[in-house]
C-alpha cells in the first residue's frame, strides 16, 4: 500500500505473486481440483525452457496450476512466465492479475526476451481452439498453430518441457456454443456448459474434478542447425512430433486415472 516493492519491466511483482495470489490459489489446487502432479523435477533447476502444454477447459484455470505446480513443488519454487493472448490483458481485474502474476504479451520478441534472462516461459499453442473444443472433442489436441512455438525454442536453443493436463474438460464440460452472441460480444466463443448461462453467475463455479499435471522429459533444441528456424518444414515437423507426445501422454493418464471426480 505504502507503494515499496518491485515490479520488472513485464509487470511481474513476485512478492505479490508468492505472498497474496498463490495462497488463493492453494484451496483451489489441493483441495477442490486434488491436482496431482508428476515429473515436476524434470524442469531445469535454472536456465530457460519453454513449458508447452494443451489448453482446455472453457476457462483457462490450466495454466494457472501449471504455474502453481511449478512455483511451489518444483525443488527452485520457479516462476512459469505464462504468454497469454491480447484478450486476457483487456479483461478487468484478471488482466492486471495475470501481468503481477507474471504473465506476458503474446508476442515472439516478448518470449525471447524472457528465455534470454533465464525464465520459464509456458506457452499453449492450442489457444482459443483448445480452450473452446466442445465436448466430444475432450482431450483431443487441436491444432498447434503455425509452429511459432517452435521457431523460439530453435532460435534460442532451449529445452522444451512438454506438459500434459488432465481434468481441466471436466471441470467447465464446454456442450454448446453459441457463436452469434459471441460475435456481438466480440469473443472467440461464447460457451453453454451444464450450469451456465442457466444458472446464471453461479454457472461460472467449476465442477470438482480431480486432476493430474505431468511434465514430460525435456526435449533439447540445441542439436539443430543454427537456421533450422527457418525451414517451414522441419518446424511444423518438430512442432508435430511435441504434439503427438502431449497427446500420449494425455492417453497414458486418463487411462490410469480410476474417475474424473474421484
Amino acid at each position: 500500500m505504502a507503494g515499496d516493492y518491485e515490479i520488472d519491466d513485464f509487470g511481474l511483482d513476485e512478492e505479490l505473486y508468492r505472498e497474496v495470489l498463490l495462497p488463493l490459489t492453494r484451496p483451489l489446487y489441493e483441495r477442490y481440483f486434488r491436482v496431482r502432479s508428476l515429473g515436476v523435477d524434470r524442469i531445469p533447476d535454472t536456465g530457460p525452457a519453454l513449458i508447452v502444454g494443451n489448453h482446455s477447459g472453457t476457462i483457462a484455470l490450466d495454466a494457472v496450476m501449471v504455474q502453481y505446480a511449478v512455483a511451489t513443488e518444483h525443488p527452485g519454487k520457479r516462476i512459469i512466465r505464462n504468454i497469454g493472448a491480447d484478450l486476457v490483458y483487456e479483461l478487468p481485474l484478471i488482466g492486471p492479475l495475470a501481468r503481477k502474476g507474471g504473465a506476458a504479451v503474446a508476442s515472439e520478441e516478448d518470449a525471447r526476451e524472457l528465455l534470454a534472462r533465464g525464465e520459464l516461459v509456458g506457452v499453449y499453442p492450442e489457444g482459443f481452439k483448445g480452450v473452446g473444443k466442445g465436448w466430444r472433442e475432450r482431450y483431443k489436441l487441436q491444432r498447434f498453430g503455425r509452429g511459432g512455438f517452435m521457431e523460439t525454442a530453435l532460435r534460442t536453443r532451449v529445452p522444451i518441457i512438454p506438459v500434459a493436463i488432465v481434468g481441466a474438460e471436466e471441470a467447465f464440460p464446454m456442450i454448446g456454443n453459441a457463436k452469434w452472441l459471441a460475435k456481438a460480444l466480440g469473443m472467440p466463443y461464447f460457451p453453454i456448459t451444464p450450469t451456465f448461462p442457466l444458472l446464471g453467475p453461479l454457472g461460472l463455479l467449476p465442477l470438482p474434478s480431480k486432476w493430474v499435471i505431468e511434465f514430460g522429459s525435456p526435449i533439447p533444441m540445441d542439436d539443430y542447425p543454427e537456421d533450422a528456424a527457418d525451414d517451414a518444414m522441419l518446424v511444423f515437423d518438430l512442432a508435430d512430433r511435441v504434439r503427438d507426445t502431449i497427446q500420449q501422454m494425455l492417453y497414458r493418464n486418463l487411462q490410469q486415472r480410476k474417475g474424473a471426480f474421484f
